[in-house]
C-alpha cells in the first residue's frame, strides 16, 4: 500500500530518525531534499540534518534541526489517523470555552453514549450507523455549531497543531513512511481544516476531523468500558488532504 507498510507507528517514528540523523544534505534524496528545503530557509550541501524522537506526550514525534533551527514533526501513515484523545469532560470544557450552549453540549453527549442518556448510564447502547439513522437531523445541529470558522481555528490548534497539554506547535505532518511520503505544513493543516466548514457528512465533525467516542463497547466488555469516556479525533482522508493542499500550493504558487 502506497505510504505504508506493516510496521508500527513508534517503527515508522524510528525508521524516520535512523533516514535524517546525522545524514549530510547532500547525501539525502531528492524527496527528502525537497521535503526540507520546504521546512528549512537556505540549507547547505554541507549542513548536517540532526533528528530525534519526542518522548513527551505531544504532537510531535519527532524533532529535525538544521544548524540553529528545530522544526517539530507529527507522523502519520495508514489509513483512519487519529490525530487526538481526551477525556469526555475535558472535551465538554473545550466546547463551552469555545461558546457552544448547552442544548448543543447535550445533543454530543447523547451522540457521543448513543444509550439514551447523557452520563453513559443509559442500558441499550446503539452502535454509530444506528444512532444516525435515528438522529441524523440532530446530528446535523451539532455540525453546524461545530464547524463556524472560528471554533474549526481553536479546534485545528487542539486536536492536530497543538494539543491541550502544551505551548508548543508542529511545524508540519509527514505521511507515510520513509521511502514515500507527503507532508502538510502548519499553516496549510490550519487552512485546510477551516476549508472543510461545509462538508457534507453523517458523522459529527470539526472540518476534516471525525469526532467519537475511542469505543462503544457495545459488548460491555470491562476491559474497554472506560474508553466510552474518551473522545478521539480522526481525519479519515489525510492522505487525500495533503495531495490536494500540495496541488493548490502548485496551482497557486504559493510556498
Amino acid at each position: 500500500m502506497a505510504f505504508n507498510k506493516h510496521i508500527s507507528g513508534f517503527e515508522n517514528e524510528d525508521e524516520f530518525v535512523k533516514l535524517f540523523h546525522k545524514r549530510r544534505f547532500r547525501e539525502l534524496n531528492p524527496l527528502e531534499q525537497l521535503f526540507l528545503n520546504d521546512l528549512f530557509e537556505n540549507v547547505k550541501d554541507n549542513d548536517i540534518v540532526y533528528c530525534y524522537k519526542s518522548y513527551e506526550k505531544k504532537k510531535a514525534d519527532i524533532f529535525i534541526r538544521v544548524r540553529t533551527v528545530t522544526k517539530g514533526i507529527s507522523i502519520k501513515k495508514g489509513i483512519k489517523n487519529s490525530v487526538h484523545t481526551e477525556p469526555i469532560r475535558v472535551f465538554i470544557d473545550f466546547l463551552k470555552e469555545c461558546g457552544v450552549n448547552d442544548d448543543v453540549i447535550n445533543a454530543y453527549l447523547r451522540y457521543h453514549y448513543a444509550d439514551g442518556s447523557i452520563d453513559g448510564t443509559g442500558k441499550h447502547r446503539m452502535s454509530s450507523e444506528e444512532y444516525k439513522i435515528e438522529h441524523q437531523k440532530e446530528i446535523d445541529i451539532i455540525n453546524e455549531a461545530f464547524n463556524k470558522e472560528e471554533i474549526l481555528k481553536k479546534a485545528a490548534y487542539r486536536f492536530v497543531l497543538q494539543g491541550n497539554n502544551s505551548f508548543q506547535s508542529i511545524d508540519a505532518i509527514l505521511y507515510g513512511v520513509d521511502y514515500d511520503f507527503l507532508w502538510i505544513k502548519k499553516d496549510d493543516i490550519a487552512r485546510m481544516i477551516i476549508s472543510r466548514q461545509n462538508l457534507n457528512a453523517s458523522g459529527v465533525h470539526f472540518g476534516p476531523l471525525f469526532c467519537q467516542p475511542q469505543s462503544r463497547c457495545l459488548n460491555y466488555n470491562s476491559k474497554y468500558e472506560k474508553d466510552r469516556y474518551v473522545v478521539q479525533l480522526k481525519w479519515y482522508h489525510l492522505s487525500d488532504d495533503i495531495i490536494e493542499n500540495m496541488n493548490w500550493k502548485v496551482c497557486n504558487r504559493i510556498n
